[in-house]
């Protein structure tokens, strides 16, 4: 008969999750970075004893607030290139619907997040427990069904025996190249502590490695033949590459023949951007390089990403009618996304098979040189941008510029997620090493910036962490702050005020609004607020500087480098100004009708633009 360990489903839990390893560059490691919690009574007496029990070997680490530590462990995934994880736990109610739209960031960005909120009893006796969501019609539903649209598998554990196979298939998920995505599994807080005799071999160690999918040979064909026959091809690198560690394989593919790269926001830093071949951000954030060289594409060889609208000009970008696309993508999802040729496999050995069928086959000699002359251009252009300046506000473009003059380099990542920074920092940071460059533009969640940061960082403690983030999003969630100087995590955090919601206000005018409710100075507001942004960050425990001009901007970042505490520097910018050059038209619908003049102008630009889209 098999042994069994007598053990509650909360201490199941742990005990399961500390025993699951991986290898990364020969060293064995826990697959688990740690679990990130906040109890409350849905999880103190049940999972909270049970981590306390393990705390020397599965790390649990205390936040400030459960979007925050779940935004956190999101960025640890993804700077691990989803080889590493971390768990997040919380109570029922409004604890664990904290953490939704962390599960939807994760789930955007296919990456593994093992989600264990709290929940009702599953017994029902104290029926409407605290925190309780009741459905009228609906005995069982609680506040967590909320996570079932964004995770990648969902279960209710109401019995403890329930986790062994629950626990299993979570692991399977999280590891899997296609389904790879955040977990939930909702724990009720009566199973916690029930106890169960578990099998022993059920905690027994399990390394798990990570599945490359080869080519099929038809597709390879297929996708070998529609290369042979073009004559303007480009190369969109998206995340995929990133996570199938395959960026030597992408440059020496490009390298060998002759096709430029350009990059989406999950794809930029899988290309060093210095070699001659890497052209930089494409689409609605593009560069002038990467998009006069995509608009020409006869095909486009598209490499892990997903052609988000942002890629693709809200697929008005691709101006070549007959151009072809090329899909490699573990998921067949998006492999086949704009009737592509699909090369359903895993991008780094797609990649070299790609390459060993091709032969010496180059694309034309041409596509080098226009690659060469618009690059120049572009880097004249960006030069230009983040140029020094003395003006009072200085644009976004310039504190980047001053960032880069001072806190760049092979051993910084840069964090950011949303707002204007994404599009500027997409042209300009130079990223020069896989994982340099972190933004989370998939859900493009306001507040990730600084507990995405703290996750880097732990996931990296030997990166120089760098995080731009404007006043909005700084405001929206910045709590984690105080968590990075409680746990010794050092990050710079680069602060941009310009008063208010500065892009959505530039897209408001763009497509003929009037200036209403975005900057603060537009709102319907009794009083304009003075919000002290260095006094807050400092009663935070961070260093904090303002500095007023972009020459006191730089001095600061020299001066704070190497201190060992997390800083903040913040500087007042322009709302309005971005760089001129690159970009591209996006698409977002103006009104058919309306009485203002601004917008019935911006309307019969919008259905010019509509007749460069491609449907289908």
């Amino acid at each position: 008969m098999a042994k069994t360990i007598r053990l509650t489903m909360a201490q199941a839990v742990v005990h399961f999750l500390k025993n699951q390893k991986t290898i990364i560059d020969g060293e064995k490691l826990p697959i688990f970075g740690g679990v990130w919690a906040i109890f409350g009574h849905g999880n103190v007496a049940g999972l909270g004893e049970a981590l306390y029990q393990v705390r020397g070997e599965l790390p649990t680490f205390r936040a400030h607030n459960e979007q925050g530590m779940a935004n956190a462990a999101v960025a640890y995934a993804k700077a691990s290139f989803r080889q590493r994880f971390m768990a997040v736990t919380s109570s029922i109610g409004p604890g664990a619907l904290n953490m939704v739209t962390s599960a939807g960031v994760a789930h955007v960005n296919r990456l593994p997040v093992l989600f264990l909120p709290g929940d009702v009893f599953a017994n029902r006796a104290p029926d409407p427990v605290l925190q309780q969501i009741e459905s009228f019609g609906d005995g069982t539903v609680s506040a967590n069904d909320a996570f079932r649209p964004v995770t990648r598998y969902f279960d209710r554990i109401t019995r403890p025996e329930q986790i062994i196979s629950a626990l299993r298939r979570a692991m399977q998920v999280m590891t899997d190249p296609v389904d790879c995505g955040p977990v939930c599994l909702s724990l009720c807080q009566d199973v916690q502590a029930e106890a169960y005799d578990y099998p022993e071999s059920f905690f027994a160690e399990k390394v798990w490695s990570f599945r490359r999918p080869q080519p099929d040979a038809n597709e390879l064909a297929a996708a070998v033949a529609a290369l042979k026959a073009s004559t303007k091809p480009v190369i969109i690198a998206g995340g995929g590459v990133l996570y199938s560690l395959a960026t030597r394989e992408l440059t020496d593919f490009a390298e060998k023949h002759g096709i430029p790269v350009v990059v989406t926001q999950a794809g930029k830093s899988s290309i060093d951007e210095r070699h001659a071949l890497a052209m930089g951000s494409v689409g609605v954030t593009g560069t002038s390089a990467a998009n006069a060289l995509t608009e020409e594409a006869d095909l486009i060889l598209a490499v892990g990403t997903r052609l988000q609208d942002f890629t693709t000009g809200s697929w008005a970008i691709f101006k070549d009618e007959k151009a072809r696309f090329v899909g490699i993508n573990t998921a067949s999802f998006d492999a086949a996304k704009h009737n592509a040729l699909p090369v359903v496999a895993d991008a780094k050995v797609t990649l070299e098979a790609l390459s060993a069928a091709l032969g010496g086959w180059t694309a034309p000699a041409a596509l080098r040189a226009k690659a060469k002359e618009v690059k120049a251009e572009w880097m004249k252009a960006a030069a230009k941008a983040m140029a020094p300046t003395n003006v009072a506000l200085p644009s976004d473009a310039q504190v980047i510029g001053a960032t880069v003059r001072n806190h760049s380099g092979e051993n910084t990542v840069l964090v950011c997620a949303a707002g204007g920074l994404p599009g500027e920092l997409h042209k300009l940071w130079p990223a020069t090493a896989p994982g340099s460059y972190h933004m989370e533009y998939g859900f493009s969640c306001m507040g990730y910036e600084i507990a995405g940061g703290l996750g880097v960082k732990m996931a990296h403690p030997d990166k120089d962490v760098v995080v731009m983030v404007g006043d909005g999003s700084y405001m929206m969630l910045n709590s984690e702050l105080s968590t990075s100087v409680m746990l010794g995590r050092k990050i710079t955090v680069v602060m941009l005020d310009n008063r208010g919601y500065g892009c959505i206000n530039r897209l408001q005018m763009a497509t003929g609004g009037a200036n209403f409710n975005n900057l603060l100075k537009d709102a319907d507001i009794e009083q304009m607020p003075d919000i002290d942004f260095r006094k807050h960050a400092e009663a935070m425990g961070a260093v904090a500087i303002k500095a007023a001009s972009i020459a006191e901007l730089e001095q600061a970042l020299k001066d704070t480098r190497d201190n060992g505490r997390t800083t903040v520097i913040v500087i007042d910018t322009d709302p309005l100004i971005t760089t001129q050059e690159g970009g591209h038209w996006w698409d977002v619908a103006v009104p058919e009708v309306s009485p203002r003049e601004s917008v019935n102008k911006a309307r019969e630009a919008y259905v010019k633009a509509l007749a460069s889209q491609s449907i289908g």
